[in-house]
């Protein structure tokens, strides 16, 4: 056990140990509604739907899901933009005891083939735009419902009716489904359900409230089952992280998508936990996030550097009031000190970065907001009820401060586990320990540090890449030979996916070619945006390609450029 020696830089305000009520996720809207009926739970593009619509709402999806088979520990997967519709389906799939399966919408008809046959999903809510995608692959699945909405069914009037022109003109083509059979219309359910209470029996430490999937350098992506007291044990430890927020008083601004773990338990579980007001963005667009904070006036808002990089580089951001803005986490990827101070000058607020996965819940770590004891170039110290050490990388033997080893975290926050993957879940826990695979050291403060990913993971623009989803279908092209996949450096994205190619003698293939065929296969995040052709891949005496030194020849050419710039700037 190592010693928490983090625990003297808590500040009086925040505890130690916490005490959590052993109620489900769901149980939240339900005590926010009789407590604040007609608050404002989100605002979406200029309407406001109260906790009242969206407790009812709820219930009336879990209803219908009922009626149409849903039963306790059925997969119901949730495949949406941040919209009213994907708060009402969280919680509604929660009512009617299922387990919620978020999907990202850019996902290819591959990769929603691949997680509805994973997680065996019975029902699925999505935009209306993706059916022809879902369509495709549904016989390869379980789906037996589908359930569509558009991004016009929540906009006030006049949106709803201009937005369909839009939305055609931008994919160029419109979707028209019937309310009938296995196919299901949002708004004819909202018309037809009814809001009755479900009482459903459940488990706090063992039921799984969420399958949320995540990949990794080997093997395919894995179901992280978190359990109802995962995710409320983490946004109660966000709510004392957050000590100086006002219960029923805050605004989060939701840009993270809610098929992220991080989104959904900073923006999703904990505002409707506190009865605070959601913001929600369909998507992150930096002048529409701009005018959102100027005229909603959000006071938390939780991101990824990406996106803070993005709002200061602004041409336009000093005509923006962004002084609303109190508190920010940051998370999925390192958050550079320039970028947090600049922020801070800019808004008034404080930014502070933290750490943690999708096996957590996901937040572990953090740097102090308020406090000024947190650490830059820190990702902070352990979260209340959390444990965090530095195990050796040859044994389960904790190091002492200042040596490089894995960074090892327990608390109610860590998963449950691999959904049917019993044999990759007991090599990732030992003894209650999450092995994370990332590799760092603690200092003699209790601070930690991340110094590298003992995984490959690519991390651009706040997104987990894994090298091998794009490695699998580059080497379906019939003209490669080899390839290997890495994340290169990129000042906007953080980090950028590059593929090294060899080809097979006697072929050709363009990068434009190679990039049309990875966008028909893969989600538009995960597509390399450079490639390179070499007769040959660095290779270790047994014949692996040696990913590493083509990261380091990489960082190499950065710190050329580097040196060219100065000298040309004299």
């Amino acid at each position: 056990m190592t010693e928490k020696v983090w625990l003297s830089q808590y500040p009086p305000e925040i505890p130690h140990m916490l005490s959590y009520e052993s109620i489900p996720v769901q149980e939240y809207l339900t005590r926010t509604y009789n407590k604040f009926p007609e608050k404002i739970a989100i605002h979406f593009m200029g309407r406001d739907v109260t906790y009242k619509e969206l407790y009812e709402s709820s219930l009336k999806f879990a209803n219908y899901l009922q009626m149409v088979g849903v039963q306790k520990g059925d997969r119901v997967a949730i495949m949406l933009p941040n919209c009213p519709q994907g708060v009402i389906g969280y919680y509604g799939a929660l009512y009617a005891g299922a387990i919620v399966v978020q999907t990202n919408p850019l996902y290819t008809e591959r990769e929603i083939s691949y997680q509805m046959k994973d997680s065996g999903a019975k029902v699925i809510l999505a935009l209306d735009i993706l059916y022809p995608r879902i369509s495709k692959v549904i016989k390869e699945t379980q789906l037996e419902n589908i359930i569509l909405t558009g991004i016009k069914d929540y906009l006030p009037f006049p949106k709803n009716l201009v937005y369909p022109f839009i939305q055609k003109k931008q994919y160029g083509f419109s979707v028209k489904v019937e309310h009938r059979g296995m196919n299901h219309l949002f708004p004819e359910i909202m018309k037809v359900a009814k809001a009755n209470p479900i009482e459903m029996p459940f488990d706090f430490e063992e039921d799984i409230a969420l399958l949320q999937y995540t990949g990794g350098t080997t093997g395919f992506p894995k179901g992280v089952m978190l359990t109802h007291k995962n995710l409320i044990s983490n946004a109660s430890m966000c709510d004392a992280w957050l000590y100086k927020c006002k219960k029923g008083e805050e605004s989060i601004l939701g840009i993270l998508p809610f098929f992220h773990v991080y989104g959904m338990t900073t923006v999703l579980i904990l505002a409707v936990m506190l009865g605070n007001r959601m913001i929600l963005l369909p998507k992150f667009d930096i002048e529409t996030a701009l005018k959102t904070i100027d005229k909603q006036k959000p006071t938390l808002f939780p991101g990824a550097p990406t996106i803070y990089i993005g709002i200061l580089n602004h041409p336009d951001v000093k005509k923006y009031d962004l002084s609303s803005i109190v508190a920010c986490l940051s998370g999925s990827a390192a958050l550079p000190v320039e970028v947090q101070e600049k922020f801070e000058q800019v808004t008034g607020g404080r930014l502070v970065e933290g750490y943690g996965l999708t096996e957590t819940s996901p937040v572990a770590l953090a740097n102090l907001i308020y406090s000024d004891n947190r650490v830059k170039g820190s990702v902070g110290i352990p979260w209340p009820d959390t444990d965090a050490a530095i195990f050796s990388l040859e044994s389960t033997t904790p190091l002492p401060p200042g040596e490089i080893g894995e960074i090892v975290v327990k608390g109610p926050q860590v998963m449950k586990g691999y959904w049917n993957r019993p044999e990759e879940t007991e090599m990732t826990m030992r003894d209650g320990w999450l092995l994370t695979g990332d590799l760092g050291y603690m200092d003699e403060s209790g601070y930690f540090y991340v110094v590298d990913r003992k995984k490959d993971m690519i991390i651009a623009g706040g997104y987990n890449i894994y090298p091998r989803d794009v490695e699998e279908v580059l080497y379906e092209h019939p003209a490669i030979q080899e390839c290997v996949v890495a994340g290169v450096p990129d000042v906007y994205r953080g980090e950028t996916v590059k593929a090294y190619i060899v080809l097979k003698e006697g072929f050709e293939v363009t990068e434009e070619e190679l990039n049309k065929f990875c966008r028909e296969n893969l989600a538009a995040f995960k597509v390399p945006r450079i490639y390179e052709f070499r007769k040959e891949l660095p290779k270790t005496a047994v014949g692996k390609i040696l990913r590493r030194t083509l990261i380091e020849e990489e960082k190499e050419k950065e710190k050329e450029k580097e040196k060219l710039k100065k000298v040309a700037q004299g």
